[in-house]
């Protein structure tokens, strides 16, 4: 490939993203390696390695494009817990306090909404990693009306608390609770998950074009949801 020839994937590196591949990197890993027109963060033999620390969406065309010829590690992180750190618009400290959200391994249904299709590529897995991170937020009146115009400059790790690996589509049904009913609708998912009922929408859609539930029925409004489709 010409060295002239326009990549995809090679904006400047925010901090967290920088980090979680120093983090992941082993020795005898290539990283930043040009493949097909994209740029690969890592590369260990055979396996490609990439990190996406938000909107999983942005890698549908990437992703199409090399899963059916190299098996991918997609890595993505949620924030366990986070630290808002305030600074002045020219990056001076001004407080630090620990946020109350609290993320959980469910909350990557968020973004696998946007992917729900690739979950079965067998060449696939999604990595998800808890983390404790720092949110930098500046004062420099550029963010949105509900941080009062604070931009979020960007995010820093802490530690990696945990990782967890989904090599099969059907692992994702190990997020599910135990004891949920069956067949269960929207409102029942957010219950036993604790969860917004938002968020019990997304992981029932994701789901379903997974093709790892189907819908079987309603009950009064709401779709009632089984684990597995039929033949």
């Amino acid at each position: 490939m010409n060295d002239s020839s326009p990549l995809i994937g090679t904006l400047a590196e925010k901090s967290l993203h920088a980090a979680l591949k120093e983090w992941l990197a082993q020795s005898g890993d290539q990283q930043e390696v040009r493949l097909d027109n994209f740029v690969i963060d890592i590369v260990r033999g055979d396996q490609l390695i990439e990190i996406q620390t938000r909107h999983l969406g942005a890698m549908k065309r990437k992703l199409a494009r090399l899963l059916p010829h190299h098996p991918i590690q997609l890595v993505h992180p949620i924030a366990a817990q986070k630290w808002i750190v305030r600074q002045t618009a020219s990056g001076q400290p001004i407080s630090r306090r620990k946020s109350p959200k609290k993320g959980r391994l469910i909350d990557i249904f968020t973004e696998l909404v946007r992917i729900p299709h690739l979950l079965h590529e067998p060449n696939l897995t999604v990595t998800v990693l808890l983390t404790h991170q720092d949110e930098i937020w500046r004062d420099d009146g550029q963010g949105s009306w509900r941080r009062k115009r604070w931009s979020i400059y960007d995010h820093h790790l802490l530690e990696v608390v945990s990782q967890h690996d989904f090599q099969a589509a059907a692992d994702w049904l190990t997020l599910l609770p135990a004891d949920l009913p069956q067949p269960f609708t929207n409102r029942e998912l957010a219950a036993a998950l604790n969860c917004r009922p938002n968020l019990a929408q997304k992981i029932t859609y994701t789901l379903r074009h997974a093709q790892l539930i189907e819908v079987v029925g309603k009950k009064g409004n709401a779709r009632l949801h089984k684990i597995g489709v039929g033949d």
